[in-house]
Parts: structure tokens; C-alpha cells; sequence
């Protein structure tokens, strides 16, 4: 009985902040002459802040057609905005940036909807040895990786040397699908240089480009080595997460001027890459068998970056090199 009556007064209480927040928006609109979309758009920044608040506003909304407004067709926009601006009401001829400001909005909601969706069929497609695409991606890994070292064969030893648990690397891509190996080629490939630096501190950590004294004075003697392409899939499961959590849709909305795309998606796992490769030398674990307590560390060292409305992990994207204030 008193459980039924604990559920009653916070269903009563529910609907009563539900009308009293409907009641203020009310009296809001009257005094200020604007509606909630308005007053967000006039009084927010561009970026993750605005856009955000229009997405709840816009779920939030009484109305169907605005809470369906955020999963329409990227090709419906235009006409969801000229839906929105009649159903509330709204002249574009008074309001002509207003539209803007919504369109930039809903392009940037409904990308990173249609981002989850290919990053998940990424992921649920298996690696196929007979599929010469997929296999091309995997030689180009190696390539980029070691370019001074030729592959002797197909299956060998030497993709351990890369960090792949046993001969044939086609085993290790269940967890993540082809999408741990579209992020690895997009590592090795767009940023070599770091790539290669990260593959070999990770099979070397004491002859990383930092002085013997540098690493006496931080204690890196314990510092122990890692397996590069297992590690680049576990960070793809971790930016997956992030991705299909909601938690990155701060960074994105901060970074991407109108919808996030996959390249976004890949950036953003090479700065996790990077940033993870700092952080394990940083926490000098004992042996590998550390490596879920430093990855659950940083994984929530991440989450806490994200909660800043302004944060953009890595700002500097070339797939957002003309990003304009809307």
C-alpha cells in the first residue's frame, strides 16, 4: 500500500510540474512576444548549447508534429522548418535568421541520428577474408603501419608486430566488426605519423621520443607496452558507446556546422587513440592485465569533458574546416 501511494504521488507530482512548466511557458510567450524556439535561437550561442536545448525543446513539445520534427528525412528540413515556423505561428519575413539558426539545428539532430545508424552497420558487419575490399583495408593497415617491412604472407606471425593476437587478424574484428578496422586504416592512414609513433611506443614504451631523463624523472621505468590493433578496437567499442549514449553529441554539435558525418566519427577516434596512449603512460600500470581499470578511467575522465556544453574534443577537424556561426 504504501509503495501505491509512494507511485501515486509522483505520477500527481509529475503532471504537476508538467502543467506548471506549461502554464510559465505560457505566460513566458505573453510577456516576451516569442516562443520557446525563438528565445533559444536569440539568447544561445551556436553550437552543442543551442542545439541541444532545441532537441528537448522540440521532443518536449505537445505537439506531434514537433517532437516528430527530429527524425525527419535530412531531404524534409526545409519543409519541417516551414512547418515549424506556421504551426507556431511565426513570420519569416520578420524572423528570416530564425529559420537559419532551426535548419543548422535539425541538420546537425538528425546527423547524428543517421551517424548512429551507419556507425551500427559498420559494426555488425563481420570481416569477410573473401571479400577483396575488405581485405585490400587490411593490407592497407599493415602498409601504412610498417611501410619499410613488406608482408611475407597472408597469414603470418608478423601481424603480431602490429599488435594482432595471432596470425590471421580477421579472428579479432568480432567484437567490433568492420568498423574497428575502417577507424585502424583511418588512423594509419590520415595520421601516419602519430600512428606509427603510437604502434612503436606501444611495442617499446622506454624508447618513445621523450629523454631518458624525462623518463626517469616521471617513472616510466615500469612502463609496459600494449597490443596496438586489439587497443584501436577496444577504443572503437569505447567511441561506439559514446557515440550511441548521447555523449557525443556535445562534441559534435560543437565541432560539425551541420550534420556529424562518419570522418567525424573517425577523428574523433583517433584523438581518443592518442589521448588514450598518453593517459596509459601517465598511469604507469604494473602489466596488461591493468588495462580495463585504466580504459574504465579514462573512459569516465571522457564522459566528465563531455558534460561541459562547450567542449570539442578535438576542435580542429579538416571535415569541418568551414564551420560558420549560424
Amino acid at each position: 500500500a504504501s509503495s501505491f501511494a509512494r507511485m501515486f504521488v509522483q505520477v500527481c507530482l509529475y503532471f504537476y510540474c508538467k502543467c506548471l512548466w506549461r502554464c510559465l511557458k505560457f505566460v513566458v510567450r505573453k510577456l516576451t512576444g516569442q516562443c520557446e524556439l525563438q528565445r533559444i535561437c536569440y539568447n544561445t550561442k551556436p553550437g552543442a548549447a543551442r542545439t541541444m536545448k532545441i532537441e528537448a525543446s522540440l521532443k518536449g513539445s505537445k505537439s506531434k508534429r514537433l517532437q516528430t520534427s527530429v527524425n525527419v528525412h535530412p531531404d524534409a528540413i526545409e519543409k519541417t522548418i516551414d512547418d515549424i515556423m506556421e504551426l507556431k505561428r511565426i513570420n519569416p519575413d520578420i524572423n528570416p535568421q530564425l529559420g537559419v539558426s532551426l535548419q543548422a539545428c535539425l541538420l546537425q539532430i538528425v546527423g547524428y541520428r543517421n551517424l548512429i545508424a551507419e556507425v551500427e552497420k559498420l559494426r555488425r558487419e563481420p570481416y569477410d577474408s573473401e571479400n577483396p575490399q575488405h581485405e585490400e583495408m587490411l593490407l592497407k593497415l599493415w602498409k601504412c603501419l610498417k611501410p619499410n617491412s613488406p608482408l611475407k604472407a597472408r597469414i603470418s606471425k608478423q601481424w603480431c608486430e602490429i599488435g594482432f593476437q595471432g596470425d590471421d587478424p580477421k579472428t579479432d574484428f568480432r567484437g567490433m566488426g568492420l568498423l574497428g578496422l575502417y577507424n585502424l586504416v583511418y588512423f594509419a592512414e590520415w595520421d601516419t605519423e602519430v600512428a606509427q609513433q603510437v604502434l612503436t611506443d606501444s611495442l617499446h614504451p622506454k624508447y618513445s621520443q621523450l629523454s631518458k631523463a624525462e623518463w626517469e624523472k616521471k617513472k616510466f621505468d615500469k612502463a609496459i607496452g600494449y597490443s596496438f590493433a586489439i587497443v584501436g578496437i577496444n577504443i572503437t567499442d569505447l567511441a561506439y558507446n559514446l557515440l550511441v549514449s548521447g555523449a557525443l553529441k556535445t562534441h559534435f554539435y560543437n565541432v560539425a556546422p551541420e550534420a556529424p558525418t562518419l570522418t567525424h566519427f573517425q577523428q574523433t577516434f583517433c584523438y581518443l587513440m592518442h589521448e588514450f596512449h598518453k593517459f596509459w603512460i601517465d598511469e604507469d600500470p604494473l602489466d596488461i592485465m591493468e588495462f580495463n581499470r585504466v580504459r574504465e578511467k579514462f573512459y569516465k575522465r571522457i564522459l566528465r569533458q563531455l558534460q561541459n556544453p562547450e567542449m570539442a574534443l578535438c576542435p580542429h577537424f579538416a571535415a569541418s574546416e568551414n564551420l560558420i556561426n549560424m
